[in-house]
């Protein structure tokens, strides 16, 4: 079983996959330590990741863009934890994954890699919506709560403001796609103890 707790900035999803990891003792494989340094910096800076043009380029086999150009900033992190998925897969291990995902097609990408991108030119057809044995733990509260959090929490670089455009694009997951949806407002403890209900009824 790989599970993927999503959400956005300053929901949770660190420590509920902290505590979830112990808990199971499965491995835990944090999405913010797979950004590279411009990524981070860029966050630190209050400035969102970019998406264009290289989902363009996959999606219509545009050109490559000439060196210098604006390449994605989120599409390679995407790629790098998709191999981290399909790695822990392939080994019939089980695994905790944390990532934003906020968008449908970032999770498409995170479970089938480049294909998602490839198999159409226009994404919202794809039909690709989830994988055996991969589940997304969809952390969910108000702007105002999470908001209040991240003003309050110390040592992460991603700034408050972003926030906004965090829930902007926000694409809840559906119940085709295998995810589960846990209510914040609830202890890291009871939230934990549902996942662990839930993987009992998988068994």
């Amino acid at each position: 079983m790989i599970y993927v707790i999503m959400g956005v900035s300053g929901c949770g999803k660190t420590t509920l996959g902290a505590f979830l990891s112990h808990k199971l003792g499965w491995p835990l494989h944090e999405g913010d330590d797979f950004h590279p340094r411009e990524n981070v910096e860029k966050m630190a800076r209050g400035e969102p990741l970019t998406d264009q043009p290289s989902w363009r380029i996959l999606r219509t086999n545009a050109p490559v863009e000439r060196e210098g150009q604006r390449q994605s900033d989120r599409l390679p992190w995407l790629l790098k934890l998709h191999d981290v998925i399909q790695r822990e897969r392939s080994s019939g291990g089980d695994a905790i994954v944390v990532c934003s995902a906020l968008r449908r097609l970032y999770r498409q990408v995170l479970l089938f890699g480049s294909e998602a991108l490839t198999s159409s030119s226009d994404p919202a057809g794809l039909h690709m919506c989830c994988l055996p044995g991969v589940w997304f733990l969809f952390l969910y509260g108000t702007y105002d709560l999470i908001h209040a959090r991240m003003v309050a929490r110390r040592g992460h670089f991603m700034q408050p403001g972003l926030l906004r455009s965090q829930f902007d694009v926000l694409e809840p997951p559906t119940e085709e796609e295998n995810a589960l949806l846990l209510d914040i407002r609830r202890s890291t403890d009871d939230i934990c103890r549902e996942i662990q209900e839930h993987l009992r009824q998988l068994s």
